[in-house]
């Protein structure tokens, strides 16, 4: 599948316009994150996980990530639970929300997720799995995926008599990370467990796990024949690592394309979370974005230590001021943001 990067695929009728999808990460994957991953080349965009027992309780804060903007289509928003009717419950809401495919976590390995007995330790209750699947499958009409691990101890290939279940269950593709809940990310993922699974299942399966390069991708969908592959830890502050990986655009950014990027970032995601909860958050994106070389380490941590998200702004304009200009055409070329919540039944909010 070399050089096909740019090649569209579909998730049942849901048209992915290249084989490259961001990954959905906890603490990273907010709007903001998922637009700029689509403008540098991601076919496919995920949210954060999402509590189905946060959407059923209406919580305030876990219904925000249900906001869609009409940029970041195709977009697959990830859910979380052990109960099938709340999963189902969950799915419509999300469905309801703009998401085209609804995506369901069995891989988190962090225990506040797993002793709830969702996440990773459905690897361990093909039943439970299954029923879940089934749920959500059946209260939607939109395609529904899963995104597992190979299983909860090293060496374990629970994946590949899983993967077969839940696309029985309803499952319209599997995402697979070739790690054990035990490694978290260390060690290195197996893909050898990818090409097995894809020999069988009979819909799509995207590889995750260290795609770091297109060389990488290019190679892993060589080997495994995968529909697609995850990019995860690359893109975090990085959105020129898909660009590469997609087109084998290698040009490394200018300062003034990483601060006028950065400070696009900085406000969007201030328009989403608001800026107390945006000054937090935002702090480890710094790191992420000056770092590689791009601007000396004394710097970030002196952004760290700003007290506002406007102070860090004016900061990286007198750092680089070519900024401006390039800052002005990222603001002028964004659509307006499209946020469907507002639209959906009242009852979303418990009113009735």
């Amino acid at each position: 599948m070399a050089g096909n990067l740019r090649e569209s695929w579909f998730i049942g009728e849901v048209e992915v316009p290249t084989r490259v999808v961001l990954a959905p990460m906890a603490g990273v994957s907010v709007q903001a994150f998922r637009r700029q991953g689509r403008r540098f080349g991601a076919g496919l965009v995920c949210s954060e996980m999402v509590s189905c027992a946060g959407i059923e309780h209406r919580n305030e804060k876990t219904l925000g990530y249900l906001r869609v903007a009409s940029d970041e289509h195709p977009l697959a928003i990830q859910i979380f639970g052990s109960e099938p009717r709340a999963m189902g419950e969950a799915a419509r809401m999300v469905e309801a929300a703009g998401a085209d495919i609804v995506d369901m976590n069995f891989g988190c390995p962090v225990r506040k997720v797993t002793k709830t007995g969702a996440g990773a330790h459905l690897l361990e209750d093909a039943s439970l799995a299954c029923a879940i699947t089934e749920a959500v499958a059946n209260a939607v009409s939109v395609p529904v995926s899963v995104k597992m691990r190979r299983g909860v101890d090293d060496g374990s290939r629970r994946c590949l008599e899983l993967g077969p279940q839940l696309v029985e269950a309803g499952a319209s593709v599997l995402t697979l990370h070739p790690r054990s809940a035990k490694q978290m990310y260390t060690g290195y993922a197996d893909h050898t467990l990818t090409a097995e699974l894809v020999s069988l299942v009979d819909v799509p399966v995207i590889a995750s796990g260290d795609i770091t390069s297109r060389a990488k991708a290019q190679s892993v969908l060589d080997a495994t024949g995968a529909s697609a592959v995850m990019v995860g830890r690359a893109a975090q502050g990085n959105p020129w690592a898909l660009a590469e990986i997609v087109d084998g655009d290698s040009a490394q950014p200018s300062r003034e394309e990483v601060a006028a990027e950065l400070i696009h970032f900085i406000r969007e995601t201030v328009r989403e979370l608001g800026e107390r909860r945006a000054s937090g958050f935002l702090k480890k994106f710094y790191a992420w974005y000056l770092g590689y070389g791009r601007f000396p380490k004394p710097f970030k941590n002196e952004l760290v230590q700003l007290h506002s998200t406007e102070d860090v702004v004016t900061r990286l304009l007198a750092a680089a001021p070519g900024a401006a200009a390039l800052l002005e055409e990222l603001e002028a070329n964004a659509p307006e943001s499209e946020f469907l919540l507002e639209g959906m039944p009242i009852s979303l909010y418990g009113g009735g």
